[in-house]
C-alpha cells in the first residue's frame, strides 16, 4: 500500500540531498527519515540514494521517479495547505459588521463555522467606513460601494413584505389585493395595530411608497420595539401587523407563528453583500462566509 509520508520525505531528501537537513525540514528524526526511504526502496525495489561524504546522491531510477511523482505530489500539497489555511482561518478572531435588524437571521448563521467572531451592530454606511479604515474584517450590508480599498460580493436577495399574527383575520384583506382594490387595501391596513423596529417607520414608508405612491401612510405604529426580531417574537404571540424583510419572518412563517399578508410585486428586491478589504489575510474565511450566507439567501 502506497504511503505518501515516503513521497514526501523523498521530495525532501532528493531536494536537500542531505538527510539530517529533510529531517529538520520534516520535523522529524534523521532515523525516521531513513527508514522511511529504505521502505520506499523496497516498496518499489529498486536502490534510491547512493551515501557520500557529505549528504547522499540520487540514482537514475531515483531521477525517473522524481520526474514521474513531483507534479502530483505538489498538487496535493497544495491542497493540503489550501485546507489547513481555512482550518486557521476558522479558528481565528474575526470581525464582523451587520445590521442589528439581520443579525438573527444571517448573522447568527455564521456562529457554527467560526470559533471567534466580534460582531458589530451599525446600519451600512457606518460599516462601510469601518471596513474601508480596516476596523472591520467583514461586513454584511444592503447598499453597494464602489472603492478601490474594498471588495464587495453579492449573496443574494431579500424583500419586504407585511406580515401579521396568526390570529388576525385577513379575508376581507385578501379579497381587496385580489381584486387589486389599493383603496380598500389601504383602509384596511390602517385601521390595525401596527409594530415598528423604529419610531421613524422607514420599512412602512418604503412600502407606502412603492405600493401605495405615498411619502407617509397615514397610521402612526402602535408598538415600537427597537430590534426587528424581537419585533416579530412579540409580533407572534399577541395581535397585529408589520412591514418586515423576508428573511427575518422566514422561521415565524415555517412554524406558523405568523402569517404573509401581502407579498407586493410592487416592492423592490434588495441585494444583500459581504464586503471586505483589498488584500485580506481572511481570504478563506470570506469564502466561508459567502458559503453560508448564500444558502441562507437562496
Amino acid at each position: 500500500m502506497v504511503n505518501l509520508e515516503w513521497y514526501r520525505t523523498f521530495k525532501s531528501v532528493y531536494k536537500n540531498g542531505n538527510f539530517s537537513l529533510a529531517a529538520k525540514e520534516l520535523f522529524i528524526s534523521q532515523p525516521a527519515v531513513s527508514q522511511q526511504i529504505s521502505m520506499l526502496e523496497a516498496h518499489v525495489g529498486y536502490k534510491l540514494f547512493n551515501r557520500k561524504s557529505k549528504g547522499v546522491e540520487p540514482t537514475e531510477y531515483a531521477k525517473l521517479l522524481n520526474n514521474l511523482i513531483i507534479e502530483a505530489l505538489d498538487r496535493l500539497e497544495n491542497v493540503e495547505k489550501g485546507f489547513r489555511s481555512k482550518a486557521l482561518d476558522a479558528n481565528r478572531l474575526i470581525s464582523v459588521g451587520i445590521s442589528r435588524h439581520l443579525f438573527q437571521s444571517l448573522g447568527s448563521k455564521l456562529l457554527s463555522k467560526f470559533d471567534y467572531i466580534d460582531f458589530n451592530f451599525h446600519e451600512n454606511d457606518v460599516l462601510f467606513e469601518l471596513v474601508n479604515t480596516k476596523k472591520l474584517d467583514f461586513a454584511i450590508v444592503t447598499d453597494k460601494y464602489d472603492t478601490f480599498d474594498t471588495v464587495q460580493k453579492k449573496l443574494g436577495e431579500i424583500k419586504q413584505i407585511i406580515v401579521s399574527s396568526i390570529n388576525l383575520d385577513a379575508v376581507d384583506l385578501k379579497k381587496n389585493i385580489k381584486k387589486v382594490d389599493y383603496a380598500a387595501i389601504e383602509t384596511w391596513l390602517n385601521e390595525q395595530k401596527w409594530y415598528s423596529h423604529d419610531a421613524g417607520i422607514p420599512h412602512i414608508k418604503l412600502f407606502w411608497l412603492h405600493v401605495f405612491n405615498k411619502k407617509r401612510p397615514s397610521m402612526i405604529p402602535n408598538y415600537i420595539i427597537p430590534s426587528e426580531y424581537e419585533m416579530l417574537e412579540v409580533l407572534s404571540k399577541n395581535t397585529g401587523v408589520t412591514v418586515t424583510w423576508n428573511i427575518n419572518a422566514k422561521s415565524f412563517i415555517e412554524e406558523q407563528r405568523l402569517q404573509i399578508l401581502w407579498e407586493s410585486d410592487q416592492m423592490p428586491i434588495t441585494s444583500v453583500y459581504i464586503l471586505s478589504g483589498k488584500n485580506a489575510s481572511f481570504n478563506s474565511a470570506a469564502e466561508l462566509i459567502e458559503d453560508e450566507l448564500k444558502q441562507v439567501l437562496q
